[in-house]
């Protein structure tokens, strides 16, 4: 497989993707991940999910200047027990949707997220032999994904080099 005669999408779950850098102790500069995606696997598209949240606008902004085409989900605001407000925007199925929408327009596909739920889309990829890599922000991926260790690939080890660096 000639990698530059394929047509590439990434699909990108953000909540899963920062959460998971940040549960290491570090950020990750998502201008760096999406040159590296391009570089390393020479990703056309990159749909990165993300729930919408009023006042982000710069982030959002700066996502789509560094090239990502953002999928906004409407979040919700649920007060927890200790009164603390909790924005929930799980997007698990806009990415499925969009992987589906897009299917006819790329040759292979990478997933970016170690969370189960899209299991189904990835196994269902793998049948038609369409994806590419898998790539987890850490080792504790689901174990719904373990049969498929071949095309995991971890960001943590390129922490050094995907990591933002802080303006002081």
């Amino acid at each position: 497989m000639k990698k530059q005669n394929n047509i590439i999408y990434a699909f990108i779950d953000s909540q899963n993707l920062n959460l998971g850098v940040k549960s290491q102790g570090w950020k990750l500069d998502f201008g760096k991940f999406r040159q590296y995606l391009i570089t390393k696997y020479p990703v056309r598209k990159t749909f990165l999910f993300i729930g919408f949240v009023h006042g982000n606008q710069a982030l959002y902004t700066y996502l789509q200047q560094v090239g990502y085409i953002c999928v906004f989900k409407p979040t919700l605001q649920l007060r927890e027990d200790n009164n603390k407000v909790k924005v929930k925007g799980n997007v698990d199925a806009e990415l499925v949707l969009h992987a589906m929408i897009e299917y006819k327009n790329y040759d292979k596909a990478i997933i970016v997220s170690g969370d189960g739920d899209f299991h189904c889309l990835i196994e269902y990829l793998e049948e038609k032999g369409k994806l590419f890599k898998i790539i987890a922000p850490n080792k504790r991926y689901s174990s719904l994904l373990r049969r498929f260790t071949n095309y995991i690939v971890i960001i943590a080890p390129m922490r050094e080099k995907l990591k933002a660096v802080s303006k002081k």
